[in-house]
């Protein structure tokens, strides 16, 4: 089924056909995602991390393994866009996979920092055996003992996918939303819904959704609606969010050299989006402001600027003469 679906919609350009986007997109999740939940790494800090390995900042130790955890099961369900996961099934997600993801997320911050009412069965990957208090908005996630029924349920109603007529961002609100209800993990049940939703959306031929950190009391509030039965302000954000990152995947292949796109979707590996802004505000990019503030430019423009760098960059350096001339 996820191999049809794929095709029907095209698919993805795989991270090495579009790696710099992915990467983008990725330092962009870890560090959304994670802040949703109190993470107090920057980007700067993230990508500092993510990129080189270093804990630039005075932050705590468990803010980095959050990340740290996170970006690593981000990069497994980025892998599945390509077909060339290991996890091979015929749904779109097997139970094996929901604790594998809850693993790679939890495992880092929980050797140092795990959870304190855990017992010695609730770790990594495992479901929880405590019940949970209810949520602010009153509703109260499931008996630990229901837990392995309610997940089996969830994972076997994605099969519906293929006949589901509801629009994508709903579709994915419902089971996000469920996800969320049952609360199948002691802790990280956000941080893996989300993963979950983006593997739902890579294996459907869709970029990931992020959810920003702004947004996260709107967010919070349509997961309300939707546990009372309203699943469309949190599918409104959901789709709103995919269309966010499909601009920076489908842009690019569909537009001519010519087509102004915003920067974001031309940024490659040598030229970041904030490359490509920082040299349309001074100029040396050919780019249009739109009315929002921000900038578009054309892959042409963008060659032209490429091209013009790096002849500077080339150019020899001119020698100051000797003052007293010639010896």
């Amino acid at each position: 089924m996820v191999g049809e679906m794929r095709a029907l919609l095209g698919g993805l350009p795989t991270p090495e056909q579009a790696d710099a986007i992915w990467e983008d997109i990725w330092y962009h999740e870890a560090h959304s995602s994670t802040a949703l939940e109190g993470n107090t790494l920057v980007r700067r800090e993230v990508e500092a991390l993510l990129k080189e390995g270093k804990a630039v900042g005075s932050k705590e130790l468990k803010d980095y393994l959050e990340v740290s955890g996170y970006a690593t099961a981000a990069r497994w369900v980025y892998s599945q866009a390509s077909g060339k996961g290991g996890w091979a099934s015929g749904g779109l997600v097997t139970l094996t996979e929901v604790r594998h993801v809850h693993r790679l997320v939890m495992t880092p911050v929980w050797e140092i920092a795990p959870h304190p009412d855990a017992d010695d069965n609730e770790g990594p990957g495992n479901w929880r055996r405590h019940d949970i208090n209810p949520f602010g908005g009153g509703m109260k996630p499931p008996d630990h003992t229901q837990i392995p029924g309610l997940i089996r349920d969830w994972v076997d109603g994605l099969s519906s996918a293929s006949r589901d007529q509801a629009p994508i961002g709903e579709f994915l609100a419902r089971h996000h939303a469920a996800f969320e209800r049952i609360h199948p993990f002691l802790d990280g049940n956000g941080r893996v819904g989300r993963l979950l939703m983006n593997l739902l959306l890579v294996r459907l031929g869709y970029p990931p959704a992020i959810i920003q950190k702004r947004e996260r009391d709107r967010y919070l509030a349509a997961l309300d609606r939707a546990d009372r039965d309203d699943p469309r302000p949190l599918g409104e954000l959901i789709a709103r969010a995919i269309l966010d990152n499909l601009t920076r995947f489908v842009l690019p292949a569909i537009a001519g050299s010519a087509k102004l796109v915003p920067l974001e979707a031309l940024a490659s590996r040598d030229l970041s989006a904030i490359a490509l802004r920082n040299a349309a505000q001074r100029s040396r990019l050919k780019a249009v402001r739109a009315d929002d503030g921000s900038w578009r430019s054309s892959r042409q423009w963008v060659n032209e600027y490429r091209d013009s760098r790096y002849a500077t960059l080339r150019l020899p350096r001119k020698v100051r003469p000797d003052k007293e001339g010639p010896r």
